[in-house]
């Protein structure tokens, strides 16, 4: 029975319930995914490629270290990507100020330009599923989310404040 006070409901950690969170999250990444996978193809590029762009866009100045960190792949995975963006002047490297062995990543024009369009159709897909649940559901996403990341990055994703208009 369900709790009134709480709204808990031990019903929603069924098996049938979770297996249809996994399908869920499936479905939403597939569809989350597929414009920017077609804007990308064009250019001969794949998510790693846009995994990159938006992280380096979200942190300009990132090193390379602190992307691996992220990103959790090899050095030699990113080193082909990087090298095809820096390559194709979509992304630009520079020495770091203090330590010259290391090399800080930044967007150029044209990677503003790329991770703007296939930010932007993320974003709207975001927006519009927000709009539609409300906020209170959107909190509790955002909990579901930061239940699936792993304990040692969840301080990524400080607290939000509610917003007041």
């Amino acid at each position: 029975m369900t709790d009134i006070k709480t709204g808990f409901n031990p019903l929603f950690l069924r098996e049938e319930e979770l297996r249809q969170g996994i399908e869920l999250l499936f479905f939403a990444y597939r569809d989350f995914t597929a414009e920017p996978d077609a804007i990308l193809a064009d250019y001969g590029f794949g998510r790693a490629h846009h995994r990159v762009i938006y992280f380096v866009g979200r942190h300009p100045g990132i090193t390379v270290s602190d992307l691996l960190e992220i990103l959790r792949i090899t050095k030699q995975s990113l080193s082909r990507v990087l090298g095809q963006l820096v390559r194709e002047k979509f992304i630009t490297q520079r020495p770091g100020l203090r330590d010259r062995r290391q090399r800080l990543l930044e967007l150029t024009e044209k990677g503003i330009e790329l991770e703007r369009q296939l930010t932007e159709r993320q974003r709207g897909r975001i927006a519009r599923a927000y709009r539609d649940a409300g906020a209170e559901a959107v909190d509790g996403f955002r909990k579901v989310l930061l239940g699936l990341v792993e304990e040692a990055d969840r301080s990524r994703f400080p607290s939000r404040q509610p917003h007041r208009r």
